[in-house]
């Protein structure tokens, strides 16, 4: 047991936490898409250093469930709300909530729609002027999702998302998500863009290849993010990270004092 060393201040508010002394904010329920291309790459965004949260580290599109994402108006193709939620581990109305802002996050993180106008269907092309005045709505909250998807005659396409890991952040921060993790294939016709907001910068990385850079200490990646990329490095082609199968285990890293040094251990 190592784990990562944590900073002063964030080692001593550890302590404060672990003492009783501080009580753990509650955490935020949040949803998280690893965007997957041939090769197989992964679709990776730069948080700006001023960000609250995760400043600089390079993640995956995803951000809080909004109130209105488990609105039952939004139109719905694949599994359902209580097939997501067994796989989950949450109730049905969660699980609403999750699958909708795992598909609102990614189209507003990088232009890419898990949706079509029909169960069988996906919308081919979410570049023009119209679907960037509905992203920015979506991002300010002056849209809802399912106003969004029937004023377009669009269903969500839930099958296009498989469940893959939920993370919670730890109970010694701050600012706490407890956050599903997805994975899902760009699908064809449709291409990320440097969409701006809460990134600077966006890339697509084959795994290995992100892992090498963390490594080397040229970009950050948080420890969700890190396992992510180091599991679906095993993989040779999408194919094969679609066909794995998934037991979805909670996991929340935890602080602990080893040798008189606060580090961050996840097992």
């Amino acid at each position: 047991m190592t784990g990562l060393p944590l900073p002063a201040e964030l080692a001593a508010r550890a302590r404060d936490v672990l003492a009783g002394r501080v009580q753990p904010v509650p955490a935020r329920d949040a949803a998280t898409v690893v965007l997957l291309r041939p090769g197989p790459e992964v679709y990776l965004l730069r948080r700006r250093s001023t960000m609250a949260f995760a400043a600089g580290a390079y993640v995956f599109p995803g951000g809080s469930v909004d109130v209105r994402d488990a609105d039952q108006a939004v139109a719905w193709a694949g599994p359902s709300p209580a097939e997501w939620g067994a796989a989950f581990h949450a109730d049905e109305r969660l699980a609403r909530g999750l699958v909708c802002a795992a598909v609102r996050e990614t189209f507003e993180e990088s232009g890419v729609l898990l949706a079509g106008p029909g169960p069988g269907s996906v919308v081919a092309d979410t570049t023009g002027d119209d679907w960037e005045a509905d992203r920015l709505a979506l991002i300010d909250r002056s849209l809802a999702f399912a106003d969004f998807l029937a004023r377009r005659g669009l269903v969500l396409r839930s099958d296009l998302l498989k469940p893959w890991a939920h993370w919670i952040t730890p109970e010694i921060e701050t600012r706490r998500f407890d956050t599903r993790f997805f994975v899902a294939v760009l699908p064809e016709g449709q291409r990320t863009r440097d969409v701006g907001g809460e990134a600077d910068r966006v890339v697509w990385q084959r795994p290995a290849e992100a892992l090498e850079l963390a490594r080397r200490g040229e970009i950050f990646l948080m420890p969700p993010t890190h396992r992510t990329l180091s599991e679906l490095s095993e993989h040779d082609s999408v194919g094969g990270v679609l066909a794995t199968p998934r037991d979805i285990v909670t996991i929340m890293p935890r602080a602990v004092e080893i040798e008189g040094e606060m580090r961050l251990v996840t097992a």
